[in-house]
């Protein structure tokens, strides 16, 4: 189990973690009651932030935090603190900035020494229990901290309030830079540079799956036509497929490769991940058609169905990459095992087809894959049955260790994938998960008053919403409603972007800060664009912004759209290509859009409609549906509105790109023609 699930260790109601025999650290839980205490006791801090999946999380909690020498210090000289960095990213974000600001570095597992009021002055990352090669031990650094805290205090509090100050001093907003359409096409030229021509991906091992630089190229590609930007998305997408960091077994894919080929992933999967790149594979099919992706996408949906779903609808964190101890047990496979599970002859045409040998591609194991194939080899027409009986074979064999945390921002990254891909794909099952998932969220994540909690687990959801939950959050409901034209997904989108405003917004300067202004305040309060594995919480704000500013009319979306970019004008000016997800709002604003309302009597369009606007995948256009029954509350979202009538006797359809708008058609025919001519 895992050894971050807050549940099972750390209970908000109770002082300090529940000790069990393995755990005999003192840990308590971040709030005001452990500080109160430090200061009480006059000791320092000592916190720790891990996540579930992580491996060396895993080997500093054995190694060090179930050891009762380690624990004796660190409960006699230490109020220590376990947090989950992804129950609270606003202390991971801040105190990450630390360690890099201290170190020049930083990772999980995170180690920070601090003062009872929060001030660091002391961050490392992995510290193993005793001293070796050039890491300093935890036997040996903690007497040292603790005698220091008794006899040079005044020394340890000035690095506190420098690195503090010095902290605050960077967040400062720089000079605003003017961005124009050359921001974007650096990020390119950069992403051109780096590209692997051969093995797909930016630059070498390890390699990650980068889904937003994805996403970028491939809104490159609709907005100017780039086939180089297409080229490298998709051959990017068809080589990460063809790769051991897809599993081929039971779908789904791991965290990043550790290797330039693919081959060998870190094998932990994370919900986001498989998000992100649904919506990846299926911008990219819309834009190819290659037959190769329904089929990925098939497989990536029915894993998070099978393997990450909450019975009543919600989505698990991740999969752990280790099984009884060992990395990559369950995925791997010796011949001897497929030969045995599927027969001679199945199994020795399954080993040809994905490079399982006697010798091994892991560690004398085999991680299947398609890499040998210079052209991919037909399916046989029992293969999904070998596959089955292989997957079968390995739960087995095996477990994996599942976070059952369930994040409201990973969630709304889900929600919107299989909403997408509902769209693209034909797939009526994805947006009936979709839909599910989003019952689940609105049940025990959504406060009355559209306000968001972080996380549920156990039966409990906890801690304020951060930026990127309200942003994500947002953006599923307006694919749901892109979906389903069903008013009441438009009324929550546009209800948590005004509270992401009112919570989240720098007025003064521009851009969203990363907590609440009611949340806890922090030795920090940062914001960030930087798009890593996940698109940051203001790259998703930018989406949201961009969108509603054109579905509703409405000033405020446009001006606090304008002035995040502005406020982050030097970032996206020096490097651009960390800012992809950003980018693909930034570009648009050079290209003219294009705005749908249709007005009907009856509450849903007919299928011709719905089908043609599925099928219709553009980039640039926004869709709101008036009828009578919403009429009030659209006028309301977006006042233009209005000025449309509701026609008793037949479907109307208004379309306007840039600043011009068409004469009114009546029949999905003329609405595609209208559409293709806008083209």
């Amino acid at each position: 189990m895992s050894k971050f699930e807050p549940n099972l260790l750390i209970h908000e109601k109770s002082p300090y973690l529940l000790q069990h025999a393995h755990n005999p650290v003192r840990w308590y839980p971040w709030g005001p009651k452990a500080f109160k205490k430090a200061r009480a006791e006059d000791k320092p801090v000592f916190l720790s932030i891990g996540y579930a999946s992580c491996h060396w999380c895993h080997v500093m909690e054995e190694e060090s935090f179930e050891d009762h020498e380690v624990a004796e210090l660190l409960n006699k000289h230490f109020i220590s603190i376990k947090v989950d960095r992804e129950e609270r990213p606003d202390i991971d974000s801040v105190y990450m900035s630390v360690c890099q600001a201290m170190t020049g570095s930083g990772g999980w597992p995170m180690s920070v020494f601090m003062t009872p009021d929060q001030k660091p002055f002391f961050a490392a990352t992995y510290l193993p229990k005793t001293s070796r090669y050039q890491l300093t031990g935890l036997m040996d650094l903690l007497p040292r901290i603790s005698l220091l805290w008794k006899q040079d205090r005044e020394r340890l509090l000035k690095i506190g309030n420098e690195i503090t100050d010095q902290l605050n001093t960077n967040r400062r907003p720089s000079e605003n830079v003017s961005l124009s359409e050359d921001v974007p096409a650096q990020a390119l030229a950069e992403l051109k540079a780096s590209f692997d021509k051969v093995n797909g991906g930016f630059g070498t091992a390890p390699k990650f799956p980068t889904p937003a630089v994805l996403l970028f190229l491939i809104h490159q590609y609709k907005l100017c036509g780039d086939k180089d930007s297409l080229f490298m998305a998709k051959h990017t997408l068809l080589c990460m497929y063809r790769g051991g960091i897809f599993d081929h077994i039971g779908g789904g894919f791991s965290r990043y490769s550790t290797d330039d080929r693919w081959l060998v992933p870190h094998f932990e999967k994370m919900l986001y991940d498989n998000a992100l790149l649904l919506e990846a594979y299926g911008e990219a099919y819309a834009c190819c058609k290659n037959s190769l992706f329904p089929e990925i996408v098939d497989a990536a949906v029915s894993y998070v169905l099978e393997e990450l779903s909450h019975p009543d609808g919600g989505f698990y964190c991740s999969q752990d990459a280790d099984s009884e101890g060992e990395e990559g047990k369950y995925y791997t496979f010796t011949q001897d095992e497929i030969l045995h599970v599927l027969g001679e002859e199945k199994g020795s045409l399954f080993c040809r087809r994905y490079d399982i040998t006697d010798r091994g591609n892991f560690e004398g194991k085999n991680i299947p894959n398609l890499l040998n194939h210079s052209v991919l080899p037909d399916d046989p027409e029992d293969l999904q049955e070998m596959k089955e009986a292989l997957y079968l074979y390995r739960k087995k064999r095996t477990s994996l260790s599942t976070d059952k945390k369930i994040l409201t921002s990973w969630n709304c990254l889900m929600i919107s994938a299989l909403t997408k891909a509902s769209r693209i794909f034909g797939r009526k099952t994805f947006l009936y998960a979709a839909q599910k998932a989003e019952s689940f969220l609105d049940k025990h994540l959504r406060k009355n008053d559209g306000r968001l909690f972080l996380r549920w687990c156990g039966e409990e959801a906890a801690y304020d919403g951060q930026l990127e939950d309200y942003a994500f959050y947002s953006l599923a409901m307006l694919s749901l409603y892109r979906s389903t034209f069903l008013e009441e997904y438009l009324k929550k989108a546009v209800q948590a972007a005004d509270l992401m405003i009112s919570l989240f917004f720098d007025r003064e300067h521009g851009g969203f800060f990363l907590y609440s202004s009611e949340s806890e305040a922090l030795i920090l309060r940062p914001k960030e664009l930087y798009d890593g594995a996940l698109p940051s919480g203001n790259s998703a704000a930018l989406h949201v912004l961009s969108i509603l500013s054109e579905i509703t009319g409405r000033s405020i979306y446009r001006d606090c759209m304008d002035q995040t970019f502005s406020y982050f004008s030097a970032d996206l000016s020096v490097h651009p290509s960390a800012y992809c997800y950003a980018l693909t709002v930034l570009s648009s604003q050079f290209h003219p859009s294009r705005q749908l309302v249709i007005t009907a009597k009856k509450e849903s369009l007919p299928e011709e409609f719905l089908e043609l606007l599925s099928r219709r995948q553009m980039t640039d256009l926004t869709v709101l549906v008036k009828t009578e029954r919403n009429k009030d509350m659209l006028a309301a979202i977006a006042p233009f509105t209005k000025e449309y009538p509701v026609l008793p006797d037949k479907i109307s359809c208004y379309l306007c790109r840039g600043r011009a708008c068409q004469a009114p058609v009546f029949d999905a025919e003329s609405l595609e023609a209208l559409l293709k001519e806008a083209d």
